[in-house]
């Protein structure tokens, strides 16, 4: 990557709000690539994603959290603890909100927590595509003096609305740095974990919504063929009800077989190659309440920056 000695800047953004307010589909347009998974469901978003950003001007590499909420149970837990970690981890915080008047108690809570936090905020009103251009600013001056912001940027995610004029804004946060990724990374996380995301994407946006928030994927096994252009994937959903699994699977494996070609379409984008997909369905009960289970199924609190 060519730039003037001197001026290429980097830094770590993480993005944060309440569950569905775009945070994924907001990091997913900036880097161009699917990484993050998206539904129309709450608590999509389990693990903290890196994603890399790079141009010319610099790097920014992206935290995406799970939502903070109040927490459930122990991977609501784990859940918040990530998110709220990430706050004095980062050089920049992007809160995102929806277009309202209206400040509920979730953003409130939120708001306290960014109060506790010495590192900039910038608010980011996303979904602006849903409401009359002239009815912004009314949402802006609800929201201005909730927080300190060091800026107010109005996007659309979906639309790629504005989306340059926040990456203008946050370059301005960011110092002189290195260069962490390589300019053609997008992401840290292993194919296997994004694969397995994938899965999970498919059936949040297909079953029913008592059902996925209680879904877990585990990748059993993943290798391509000698011949080469052919990967062989074979994953697990778990589930915590035998009610459940027979929803997931569907009359006739009708269901199972749609959450699998669907997601074997993204597979084969992201991997550049055909993928041979099978799918099974176990039932662990009350895994989210066990601290090996949620270990096991790859959501650690341990992890670093």
């Amino acid at each position: 990557m060519s730039t003037k000695k001197g001026t290429f800047k980097s830094g770590f953004v993480t993005l944060i709000g309440r569950p569905n307010v775009g945070k994924s589909t907001l990091m997913n347009h900036l880097i161009g690539q699917k990484i993050a998974i998206t539904s129309n469901k709450p608590q999509t978003t389990r693990n903290r994603i890196q994603t890399v950003y790079t141009s010319e001007e610099g790097q920014i590499v992206f935290l995406d959290t799970p939502g903070i909420h109040k927490a459930k149970n122990k991977l609501g837990e784990y859940m918040v603890t990530v998110a709220e970690r990430t706050l004095n981890e980062v050089d920049l915080i992007l809160w995102l909100v929806e277009p309202s008047t209206f400040i509920g108690a979730g953003e409130k809570h939120i708001a306290e927590k960014l109060k506790r936090t010495d590192t900039p905020v910038v608010l980011v009103i996303n979904k602006i595509d849903t409401v009359e251009k002239a009815e912004i600013l009314k949402f802006i001056d609800a929201y201005k003096d909730v927080v300190d912001f060091g800026d107010i940027v109005p996007v659309s995610a979906l639309k790629g609305e504005n989306l340059n004029e926040l990456l203008k804004v946050m370059f301005r946060y960011l110092e002189e740095g290195p260069m962490f990724y390589d300019a053609d990374t997008i992401t840290d996380q292993p194919e296997r974990q994004i694969v397995a995301e994938m899965i999970r994407e498919k059936a949040l946006r297909n079953l029913n919504d008592e059902i996925p928030h209680g879904v877990a994927v585990a990748i059993d096994e993943m290798h391509e063929r000698k011949q080469g252009n052919l990967i062989d994937i074979s994953a697990t959903i778990v589930c915590e009800k035998d009610s459940h699994k027979g929803i997931i699977i569907g009359k006739k494996g009708a269901m199972l077989k749609k959450i699998g070609s669907q997601a074997r379409i993204d597979m084969e984008n992201l991997l550049d190659c055909k993928v041979n997909l099978k799918l099974w369905v176990k039932v662990k009960k009350d895994w989210r309440d066990s601290d090996f289970l949620i270990k096991n199924f790859g959501y650690r609190k341990d992890e670093e920056l």
